[in-house]
């Protein structure tokens, strides 16, 4: 490592340490200090502002349980001193949210009674204790911040993190259920670009879904439920189906409330099965633990992603698989959860990639892997 990436990176550990300050990090940086680190009473104060986005999919989107051809969303941005920090909240109709929800929320956020940034704890804290609920609208704030933060340090979240890029997994590409003719498609344009699709399940057209995908690419495969099956033991002999079929992984077998029958197939499977419906935070992870082989962490449902490198973190130590996921998005809020897909088993940070809309450039996909840049925050560029 250069010396100057050193001192970069110790700089940026003192700060995240509470040991620290901005002045130390900029000092390590060879930079000037921003004026509000030396003198405390300083005017500089972060301005939140948000505004509606709606999300166009490319395709028709069908799970389990419903089916749309857009998201309802909310930008975010953080602006301070100069530097500005973006966020987003995306809002799939399961997540219970809306636009109105999520700027009702950000209109009682208050973040220039903060005089410092890097203060992350404090204000998340304060964030999250605004209401018990509106998660999406909380993390939007989160990501603005770390972005914001990451761009006042001069670095990226996965280095602040300890992260090694060239650890980034290769990331799934959803195919939703449809018919044979739309499958075929979608597996067309996708299959040369990716190096495992992802596909939804949970209905009674299951096997014609991963045969018709066959007939095109042999690319393994991960399935996802969405809580669909009805029934353990049809579950587990479909597993073992799937498992001959090139499926490595299950997501979320049987409604989250089902918690027995979902550790029972868990016990009994042949494939890895990740919790998704059935975890949202940090405080769900005892509860589900056995149950399932490992957690599907996604910032739209646990609140961000200081919360989200808790969940990866306490997951690994019980000895739990992770994967990262996301909803529909720009590249913002996949960018974001991508700054932790170095340290993960599985991703599916394919949301950017399903809309014709997006605002940004971030995280990428080349052959089928994740590619983070090395723009400080979360590595974004406005279009």
């Amino acid at each position: 490592m250069k010396r100057r990436d050193f001192l970069k990176t110790a700089g940026a550990a003192t700060v995240l340490a509470g040991t620290g300050s901005l002045a130390a990090s900029c000092a390590a940086n060879n930079s000037a200090p921003h004026p509000y680190a030396i003198n405390p009473n300083g005017t500089a104060r972060m301005k939140l502002s948000f505004e509606p986005y709606e999300l166009q999919l490319r395709h028709t989107f069908t799970v389990a349980s419903y089916s749309r051809k857009t998201t309802p969303d909310v930008q975010v941005r953080i602006d301070f001193d100069g530097f500005t920090g973006y966020g987003e909240a995306s809002m799939p109709p399961y997540l219970g949210q809306t636009v109105e929800s999520v700027s009702a929320f950000l209109q009682k956020v208050n973040l220039e009674q903060f005089k410092d940034p890097f203060q992350l704890d404090d204000i998340l804290t304060y964030v999250d204790g605004i209401t018990p609920g509106d998660t999406a609208a909380k993390a939007a704030v989160d990501i603005a911040l770390h972005d914001l933060v990451g761009k006042l340090m001069g670095m990226p979240w996965y280095r602040i993190w300890g992260l090694d890029p060239e650890k980034a997994p290769n990331t799934t590409f959803t195919i939703g259920i449809d018919t044979p003719d739309v499958v075929r498609e979608k597996t067309r344009e996708c299959a040369d670009k990716f190096r495992i699709l992802k596909v939804k399940v949970g209905l009674d057209n299951d096997k014609e879904m991963i045969e018709t995908i066959r007939e095109i690419t042999d690319l393994p495969i991960a399935v996802d439920a969405n809580q669909g099956w009805k029934d353990r033991e049809q579950a587990l002999d479909e597993i073992f189906w799937l498992k001959e079929h090139g499926v490595v992984m299950v997501e979320q077998p049987m409604q989250k409330e089902r918690l027995d029958d979902n550790a029972w197939i868990t016990e009994h499977s042949p494939l890895p099965t990740f919790a998704d419906e059935a975890i949202q935070r940090l405080r769900d992870i005892p509860s589900i633990k056995g149950a399932y082989s490992g957690i599907n962490i996604k910032l739209m449902k646990c609140t961000g992603m200081r919360e989200a490198w808790k969940m990866l973190n306490y997951a690994k130590a019980e000895g739990m698989k992770v994967m990262t996921g996301c909803m529909t998005e720009t590249s913002c809020a996949v960018s974001a959860a991508a700054q932790l897909s170095p340290a993960v088993d599985f991703a599916d940070l394919d949301g950017n990639l399903l809309i014709s809309n997006d605002r940004f450039e971030g995280m990428t996909v080349v052959d089928g892997r994740i590619t983070l840049p090395d723009r400080p925050g979360i590595g974004l560029k406005l279009i």
